[in-house]
């Protein structure tokens, strides 16, 4: 089988249920696992490069209500790619291109190929997408590992928390405007050993205001801004240290979101295991990634 990924949390799992070999095509974003960037790149961002927070949200705002996506899909190169299944998304116009325009494509491509949207909102409904996967490229019984493997992490860690003192967190996205994360992030949150004071389970981040983040009385704050690694969010929390220490929180923590929290693929579980670390550090003293304390 020959398949084309369009978004990062896609790839991912692919390359997670065995079948990379069966990968030919990805995105320009698609970093991992580090074979994946080897392969031929068929989107690229539109966007200018440089822009700070503030002009990223407004150059979005922009193109969304012009009906415009902010990544380009090189038809031509999936046309060369000779798909047999495209795997895209539709939750987020932020992060891949239009699933409308990749329909389109597919239905112009002999076979056509198929095509699958991951639109995943909850904890419990990517774990659905790996049988979705599975069940499209016969790999049931890796599925059935790779779920296996991952409820049994996401059990140590509620029982490693279980009984402890929840301590009330806020999880921002995004900085300017402020965004508080949702759809599986609030659960993680709570699976970790914590109050998410703002977030929906299930529900799409949302704007809010830096008033509406201190009135919740937040005692840790995680910096996540989608798309960034640990050391550039630790670089936006520095930025807007002002803002963050007028939140009164004991702790304010800058996580790689682009590996554990933005993409509901494999790795949520990192995600998990980190915010215990986080929360619950002499109950969960172990961490898969390094969660970096901001100096306010």
């Amino acid at each position: 089988m020959r398949i084309v990924s369009l978004v990062p949390h896609a790839t991912e799992l692919l390359f997670a249920l065995g079948l990379g070999d069966d990968v030919v095509g990805v995105t320009h974003e698609c970093d991992y696992p580090d074979e994946a960037q080897d392969l031929p790149q068929v989107t690229r961002d539109v966007l200018e490069p440089g822009l700070g927070p503030a002009e990223i949200d407004a150059a979005v705002r922009a193109r969304t209500v012009a009906g415009e996506s902010i990544y380009a899909l090189d038809d031509e190169l999936v046309r060369e790619l000779e798909p047999d299944l495209i795997v895209t998304q539709a939750l987020c116009h932020v992060c891949a291109v239009s699933v409308e325009e990749v329909q389109a494509l597919a239905q112009s491509l002999p076979g056509p190929p198929r095509v699958i949207s991951l639109d995943p909102t909850t904890y419990g409904e990517t774990v659905g997408d790996v049988r979705t996967i599975a069940q499209a490229t016969d790999s049931k019984d890796a599925a059935l590992d790779l779920i296996a493997r991952t409820a049994r992490r996401a059990d140590v860690v509620r029982l490693a928390v279980r009984g402890a003192p929840r301590p009330r967190v806020a999880a921002l996205e995004w900085l300017d405007p402020v965004f508080v994360a949702g759809h599986w992030t609030p659960q993680l949150i709570e699976m970790a050993g914590g109050e998410d004071v703002l977030g929906f389970a299930g529900e799409p981040s949302r704007q809010a205001t830096w008033a509406e983040v201190a009135a919740a009385q937040p005692e840790v704050v995680i910096v996540m801004p989608c798309g960034y690694d640990a050391a550039r969010a630790l670089v936006e929390a520095e930025e807007f240290g002002e803002r963050l220490r007028g939140l009164g929180a004991d702790e304010v923590v800058a996580v790689n979101a682009s590996a554990y929290f933005s993409r509901p693929g494999p790795r949520l579980v990192d995600g998990l295991e980190l915010l215990a670390h986080i929360l619950h550090p002499d109950r969960a003293p172990q961490a898969p990634a390094e969660a970096l304390v901001v100096e306010l």
